[in-house]
């Protein structure tokens, strides 16, 4: 299964056979990159606005394994942060996770706007919760270490294996 449109239509085109996720309600295993890898383990995901649908995926999998290349580790995660917002009261919602800017892009697979948070990421899990807990968020990109298995990071020639 791929988490969006975009994906899937690639996929049927080489031959590749694509299931609905609506069907299964769990996975083996998911295979995803990442913005950011940072050293706790934190990831930023969504770059592509599908970070909804890459976290219900990550969430669903027994395994979720990460591949990026050594320019996406990061000590310390950084702006922009994706998050997926609902349009009814949008400025009311945009004020609550100030600094954020809306991308000048579609809409998500699932029709949310998409912004990005550009404020300081000091602490992960607490800015996970802020998001969650402010109505007219839908998601965020902050995926956190527990949903990740390993991290597979290409280093040229080589790839370094991390277990989270």
């Amino acid at each position: 299964m791929a988490t969006s449109p975009a994906t899937a239509d690639r996929a049927r085109a080489l031959g590749l056979p694509i299931e609905d996720f609506e069907r299964l309600d769990r996975l083996d295993i998911a295979i995803d990159g990442a913005d950011q890898v940072g050293g706790t383990g934190w990831l930023v995901k969504g770059g592509g606005g599908a970070h909804t649908r890459e976290k219900i995926v990550a969430t669903a999998a027994e395994r979720f394994v990460v591949i990026v290349d050594h320019t996406k580790l990061v000590e310390k995660l950084a702006g922009p942060v994706p998050l997926e917002l609902l349009a009814f009261g949008l400025p009311a919602t945009l004020r609550a996770v100030a600094p954020t800017q809306l991308r000048d892009i579609a809409h998500s697979p699932d029709g949310g706007l998409i912004a990005d948070y550009q404020g300081e990421v000091d602490d992960p899990e607490a800015l996970a919760h802020h998001f969650e807990i402010v109505p007219g968020v839908v998601d965020h990109g902050l995926f956190p270490p527990r949903l990740t298995s390993d991290v597979l990071i290409a280093r040229g020639d080589e790839v370094e294996h991390r277990r989270v």
